[in-house]
């Protein structure tokens, strides 16, 4: 029985008719396919954002989901069509990066696993006229479309391991015990989502540490949210498991005006 289930996550709102068409497309193909919206409220061109969020949603579904991810700035670019597999489910998005996380975090028992990455070049799994400017339309939907349908991975084209990795989507060591990393997402909340993951940086539990950003320092690790005085900034390992700074019914971000692409910098002091 072939997979039924597509998602889609994209960074094009929903005032517009691009969403709308790309389900559209979908639907004259794989009229029986349910399409699930993850998101189309990613930061334009945000690829960062884009990436963690596919990541931290994925694992969720049931094996065989596909996923098409559409943060694009390069459209219509040279930049290349994939479809993969990995972790027991398909995506569809375009070669920026916006899937390093994906692989990236791949759950158990596929967390050694690579990735199988395709190149779409196949033309019969997209429309008959491909815009420079809407791939998500003409190129993955219709792609989405025929796998929903039933079409087989090594139909769409061949595989690959050169695809694009998301350069600083992991910390930097600066010297012993202190990173660089970045902000990689603000949430309707304020809270700053960084890039360092509790499971690798677990020392803050039991150790003094300090986390800078913007011209701010903070050293207090909270459990939850309501561990922090009202508007008190905090540090707190979120329901991803990165490192959120944070600040108790009020915005971090306004706080200390920073957003997706901001450095953070982590030290931990190890005895």
């Amino acid at each position: 029985m072939p997979n039924r289930l597509i998602t889609l996550t994209t960074d094009f709102g929903t005032s517009d008719y691009f969403v709308g068409a790309m389900k559209g497309v979908i639907a004259s193909i794989a009229p029986a396919a349910r399409v699930l919206d993850i998101t189309h409220e990613v930061a334009p061109y945000n690829i960062l954002e884009g990436a963690f969020t596919i990541s931290e949603t994925a694992a969720y579904f049931p094996k065989g989901t596909i996923h098409v991810v559409v943060v694009d700035p390069g459209v219509g670019s040279e930049r290349r069509a994939l479809l993969a597999e990995s972790a027991g489910q398909f995506f569809i998005a375009p070669d920026n990066g916006v899937l390093t996380l994906a692989f990236q975090n791949a759950p158990h028992p596929y967390k050694n696993r690579p990735p199988k990455v395709r190149v779409i070049t196949n033309p019969k799994f997209a429309l008959k006229d491909v815009s420079r400017t809407f791939h998500g339309r003409d190129i993955f939907a219709p792609a989405a479309g025929h796998l929903a349908r039933g079409a087989k991975p090594a139909q769409f084209g061949k595989l690959i391991s050169d695809y694009i990795r998301i350069e600083g989507a992991e910390p930097t060591e600066l010297a012993d015990n202190r990173w660089r990393g970045t902000i990689i997402k603000a949430d309707r909340f304020g809270n700053l989502i960084t890039n360092f993951h509790i499971d690798d940086f677990f020392a803050i539990k039991t150790n003094p540490f300090t986390m800078r950003a913007g011209s701010v320092v903070i050293r207090r690790l909270a459990l939850t949210f309501s561990d922090a005085e009202r508007g008190e900034l905090a540090v707190i390992a979120g329901s991803s498991g990165y490192l959120e700074i944070s600040a108790n019914q009020a915005s971090a971000a306004r706080e200390l005006g920073c957003g997706p692409g901001s450095p953070v910098e982590l030290e931990i002091e190890v005895a």
